[in-house]
């Protein structure tokens, strides 16, 4: 028989059996898909996710697909179970492969004593290894038994579902009704056959060959509030919605198109409008336009479209218009790795401009904090009247996560618009406040109706070349994000507040950072753990903190440059000439696992002087 050790992978504690009922109980376990794209194995983990979500349990999810439109290999990967769940886990628990390429390509991330689960129909595993324990499963088969052959690619899916089920004990009448949500709408025939195959999957009995099933521990979180379970872009859309946002326009690109999708969806329901451009230029211009009626509005894009994006960006700032832009990274330059994560567009979200352009810089660090930054992105470009960019990535825009459902009662912001007689005294661009705009309507007591250029201008609007006066205008776009910087709270350590080593984080490595200085720290190191939202302007203390650590690396997911530091280390260093700031950095992709950190620092705490990037071996699907 075979138990999970769920220690591997940051569980709280081994698997423990129930001889009685021949059930081992889990706080939790990693479950890997392998298949084709076309198989709907992201359908499969969807479910199982939303399935956690609906049990008060804890999950995260990891996804992988290819960027052709033919398809290709693809996996995506579950983490559920009870407890705070940091990371999509370092090693499987289980895997359940598809096709003979899946296994080959996969069984290496299968831990020591884990289970395999594979389709017999088109798997031939090497009867040889003994590692793991072998379970033949004719999925390809069984669904043509009870699909009939038409139906076999569409429904083996949730043929494994049952399956995994039954191997877990999961609450069938959830899935049932997480099913019929989600096909309602379509064919009843459609509902109906996808429940056919997830009944016939549990009733598959597969713990004939496993020895035993599993259940995972009873979640401790009764009397909170409910949990709802999402991936990132969505989130970050219903907070776009909680804001007040009503309009806005895009372009579609990977990985970002999924909220352009939905705004063009909700937003009208709302009396709003997103426009679909025909190009970058010309949909930032549009959400210009609309920031410019006096509505807040939103842009987004992937990297290239934010290089494209760059030259109105420029007058956003010049004119201090307040938009919200969401770059979702991915793999570059260029068109890069259209479907991988990449954290290398720090530099071009903080300078990617000519001239001296400030603007503000978020970054959320799980899936729930994408609709909070979005709430707080819309305040600060009010408050501002400045271009807030939120720096999402392609991991936490696919990743699906359970979080305690917002209180939107106390959270929803009225959407409008501020037509109000102005005084005699208005200026638009007063050199001793914050900008103000009058949107086209409101009326202005003195009669002078100012002007909004990307020229350089007087407090009225008004465009002028005086030397004097461009010095004033620069240094008042300058210190308003000064101001802003200065009123951000100081961050929080977590693990130890001083010691020998402070890793310092930023977007979606959070969850694999913390539980590596968790792990280093149930070693006896002396760990503590910064994350960083607010990247321009950076929140104060970190001196103070940073001065308390004898080493401090910075995690990120982008190349060591030229240096031999990442880009959020460079800026750092930059800002604190510390030489104690060194890089952990990796460019294969692929989201950070916690292992990957702990030998980063396990290399580096000998050399005083180096940072490190990922050799070539420790790549891995």
């Amino acid at each position: 028989m075979v138990s999970p050790n769920p220690d591997l992978n940051g569980g709280a504690s081994s698997a423990s059996k129930d001889v009685s009922t021949s059930t081992s109980t889990l706080p939790d376990a990693v479950i890997r898909f392998a298949g084709n794209s076309q198989d709907g194995i992201q359908t499969i983990g969807g479910f199982l996710a939303r399935l956690a979500g609906r049990s008060d349990q804890d999950v995260m999810t990891y996804m992988t697909i290819p960027s052709t439109i033919s398809g290709g290999p693809s996996i995506f990967q579950v983490r559920m179970g009870t407890g705070e769940i940091l990371s999509a886990g370092d090693q499987m628990d289980f895997l359940v492969a598809f096709y003979q390429h899946s296994y080959e390509n996969h069984i290496s991330s299968l831990r020591d004593g884990g289970v395999l689960i594979y389709d017999s129909d088109h798997v031939k595993p090497d009867p040889n290894d003994r590692r793991y324990l072998h379970v033949p499963v004719p999925i390809t088969s069984a669904t043509i038994e009870v699909m009939g052959g038409a139906g076999k690619d569409k429904g083996k899916n949730m043929f494994v579902l049952g399956l995994i089920a039954r191997v877990f004990n999961l609450d069938v009448a959830k899935l049932h009704a997480l099913v019929k949500e989600r096909f309602a709408g379509k064919s009843e025939d459609i509902a109906r056959n996808a429940l056919v195959a997830l009944d016939a999957g549990y009733a598959h009995p597969v713990e004939n060959l496993l020895g035993q099933r599993y259940r995972f521990e009873q979640s401790q979180r009764s009397g909170q509030r409910p949990q709802v379970t999402m991936d990132g872009n969505t989130a970050l859309t219903y907070g776009l919605l909680a804001a007040g946002v009503r309009y806005g326009a895009g372009y579609p690109i990977t990985p970002w198109s999924t909220i352009m999708e939905m705004l063009r969806s909700e937003l009208p329901k709302y009396g709003g409008t997103f426009v679909q451009a025909e190009d970058e230029l010309a949909a930032v211009s549009l959400a210009l336009g609309f920031a410019y009626s006096g509505h807040l509005a939103v842009t987004g894009s992937s990297g290239p479209g934010l290089s494209l994006k760059a030259e109105a960006l420029g007058w956003a700032v010049m004119a201090e218009i307040p938009l919200i832009v969401i770059n979702v990274q991915r793999g570059g330059p260029s068109t890069g790795l259209p479907t991988n994560i990449e954290q290398s567009d720090l530099m071009q979200a903080i300078y990617g401009s000519h001239g001296d352009a400030p603007r503000i810089v978020l970054a959320p660090r799980n899936v729930e904090d994408c609709f909070y930054i979005a709430l707080e992105a819309a305040k600060i470009a009010r408050e501002c009247s400045v271009p807030v960019i939120i720096l999402t990535d392609q991991a936490l825009a696919t990743r699906i996560e359970a979080f305690d459902e917002p209180d939107l009662a106390a959270l929803v912001q009225p959407a409008t618009v501020d037509l109000s007689t102005r005084p005699e005294s208005f200026k638009p661009y007063p050199l001793d406040a914050v900008t103000r705009h009058a949107p086209p309507g409101a009326k202005i007591a003195s009669n002078k109706y100012p002007t909004v250029t990307g020229l350089e201008h007087d407090e009225f609007g008004h465009p002028t070349a005086n030397p004097a006066l461009h010095t004033k205008m620069t240094a008042r776009r300058r210190e308003k994000i000064k101001r802003y910087g200065e009123s951000l709270p100081r961050p929080e350590v977590t693990g130890d507040k001083e010691g020998d080593i402070l890793l310092v984080s930023w977007g979606s490595p959070y969850g694999p950072v913390k539980e590596a200085a968790h792990r280093l720290h149930a070693d006896g190191e002396k760990v503590g753990h910064l994350h960083l939202r607010h990247l321009n302007p950076l929140p104060p203390g970190l001196e103070r903190i940073f001065a308390r650590f004898r080493q401090i690396f910075v995690v990120e997911i982008n190349d060591q440059g030229l240096y031999g530091y990442g880009q959020l280390a460079t800026l750092l260093r930059a800002r604190y000439a510390n030489p104690a700031i060194r890089s952990i950095t990796k460019t294969d992709g692929l989201a950070y696992k916690t292992r990957e950190v702990i030998d980063g620092v396990n290399r580096l705490r000998g050399d005083a002087s180096a940072s490190v990037s990922a050799y070539p071996s420790d790549i891995e699907n």
